[in-house]
């Protein structure tokens, strides 16, 4: 018995619980929420159009503010300028790979002198339905948000720059991609731990160098996974951030599902180095047994 490869095995096995957590984080309301690829807030959306018709009676948007204080009496004052509760739009949407979730931010959504940021927290109120390889559009979702709400108001009322959802759309591929690449990935390492169990039984350097080869397909599979979903965090959050700006939506980047994602590749390169150690180990007790023997 080779005890030595318990090691790889233990890494692969830590490797391949990430993964999947990776894959079905926010499958289900509650299930690491946190572990987002990106988080819209549209907590604020509509804020610009307090703004002009607070300060310019003549705004074309004056009688859509209007009506929207009118029909929904003083909540929108008590509400201090969360127009999106008035709306009938969640304070957040949070993109997963299976789903994406949404709810309020509680106490609040906006931090102010007696809230600090830090005590501010999701509260998901649900999440649409789990679907492999789903396109996300945002567009849609606050549209029906909208009209099930009751009140008379269009995104295009809003002045919702239509750049957001191309460039979401742009993404898109990108999303489904990533769908098929850790279901790779996940098989690859879940070969690559039973392969390492199979090298606790010794049989020279052939076995190392087998599972040298199939740590290495599974390092790079996670590998292409991790790159690829982390330019879809990034340049997703950044275009949003760009041209939702002026309504008020941000953006927020799934900072926790990359450490998780490139955890999981950081413990297949170690499997590498290991099995990698472990032929060259390998190699220098075959000499030096064969040395004995003619020696």
């Amino acid at each position: 018995m080779r005890p030595s490869a318990l090691i790889p095995a233990l890494l692969c096995a830590g490797a391949l619980v990430l993964s999947f957590l990776c894959l079905f984080a926010g499958q289900k309301k509650g299930f690491m929420e946190n572990y987002h690829l990106l988080t819209l807030n549209t907590s604020r959306i509509g804020y610009n159009i307090i703004n002009t018709t607070s300060e310019n009676s003549n705004n074309p948007l004056t009688n859509l503010f209007n009506n929207i204080t009118d029909s929904l009496g003083n909540e929108l004052n008590d509400v201090a300028g969360d127009i999106a509760e008035a709306l009938g739009i969640d304070d957040f949407y949070s993109v997963h790979i299976l789903d994406y979730c949404y709810g309020d931010y509680t106490p609040g959504p906006v931090a102010n002198s007696t809230l600090k940021q830090s005590s501010i927290h999701k509260n998901v109120t649900g999440c649409s339905n789990r679907t492999a390889m789903y396109e996300f559009n945002v567009t849609r979702i606050l549209e029906q948000a909208l009209n099930d709400s009751g009140v008379d108001v269009t995104l295009g009322d809003l002045n919702w720059p239509d750049d957001i959802q191309k460039g979401i759309d742009g993404l898109n591929a990108l999303f489904k991609a990533q769908f098929v690449l850790y279901c790779i990935a996940i098989g690859f390492i879940a070969i690559a731990l039973l392969s390492s169990l199979w090298g606790l039984f010794p049989s020279g350097r052939l076995t190392a160098c087998c599972n040298f080869m199939v740590s290495l397909l599974a390092f790079l599979a996670i590998g292409l996974a991790s790159a690829l979903v982390t330019a879809v965090i990034v340049k997703g959050s950044d275009v949003i951030n760009k041209y939702g700006k002026e309504i008020g939506i941000e953006s927020h980047k799934g900072g926790k599902f990359m450490a998780l994602t490139w955890a999981a590749t950081g413990l297949m390169f170690l499997v590498i180095l290991d099995w990698i150690f472990e032929f060259c180990i390998g190699h220098r007790k075959h000499k030096a047994a064969t040395y004995t023997k003619h020696g």
